[in-house]
């Protein structure tokens, strides 16, 4: 694995308890990272945590719920003194489903998490980012926010907002230091395709297990992120389908 440079840096990464959140807190920590574990599920993020040693904090979080996310930042900045980076991770992709059939409950739901939760992320690092004079905050995209795929109204809405969030508070914060951006891994081999197969409803649903990246190569993208290659993207998204992308990052 390639050095980027990351050693006594701390992350935070929402949405931490599998998939390539997971992953992520795996290759950080690989890195010399301190990392901060944020998910609604906390036996997985305490098991994880146990597993990558004292550099390591769980802390259960609920994104669409900002009083959460800022209890969770003020904890991780007691325990590791500052964040540099935040990876804004945590995302769901229920309900899938044609528009008039799908609960708006259940839709708006996804909303709070998926773009609310971004923001809510992004609100709370950017105070503390400011002061110390910089830092680095990626948001994982999608090509769900550029396409209208069928069944999936929620989840292209949400990525739609959070590509456009990655846009303004690049255009806002870029000249105070703060590096905002965003990576579009393409599919990946995560529970969330699991539910997408079982759906049914769209071609994203055909595709073999086989034709999905592992999750361990977003993670690494992300590292590749927080250094001065991926300035070039600031403002916009990275993506992982990019042949030349996954030379810079290592992976070809």
């Amino acid at each position: 694995m390639k050095n980027f440079g990351l050693n006594g840096k701390t992350v935070v990464i929402t949405g931490a308890s599998k998939g390539i959140g997971a992953s992520a807190a795996r290759a950080f920590a690989d890195g010399g990272a301190n990392v901060v574990l944020l998910a609604r599920s906390t036996d997985l993020i305490t098991a994880l945590a146990g597993e990558l040693g004292e550099n390591t904090m769980a802390i259960a979080c609920d994104v669409s719920d900002y009083a959460s996310v800022s209890s969770a930042f003020a904890s991780a900045k007691d325990k590791f003194g500052q964040i540099d980076i935040l990876i804004g991770n945590a995302g769901v992709v229920d309900p899938i489903g044609h528009l008039a059939d799908t609960d708006p409950a259940a839709w708006c739901k996804l909303i709070d998490i998926n773009l609310k939760g971004v923001m809510h992320g992004m609100h709370a690092a950017l105070p503390d980012m400011v002061a110390q004079g910089g830092g680095t905050i990626i948001t994982v995209s999608s090509g769900a926010a550029y396409g209208p795929v069928e069944g999936w109204t929620a989840y292209c809405s949400s990525k739609a907002g959070a590509y456009m969030l990655t846009r303004a508070a690049d255009k806002e914060y870029r000249e105070r230091g703060i590096r905002v951006l965003g990576l579009s891994p393409g599919t990946v081999a995560t529970d969330m395709q699991r539910e997408i197969k079982a759906s049914g409803i769209n071609p994203v649903s055909q595709l073999d297990w086989s034709d999905h990246i592992p999750p361990e190569w977003p993670a690494q993208a992300l590292m590749w992120m927080c250094t001065s290659e991926a300035d070039g993207f600031l403002g916009d998204d990275v993506s992982l389908r990019d042949e030349d992308i996954r030379r810079q990052v290592g992976l070809v």
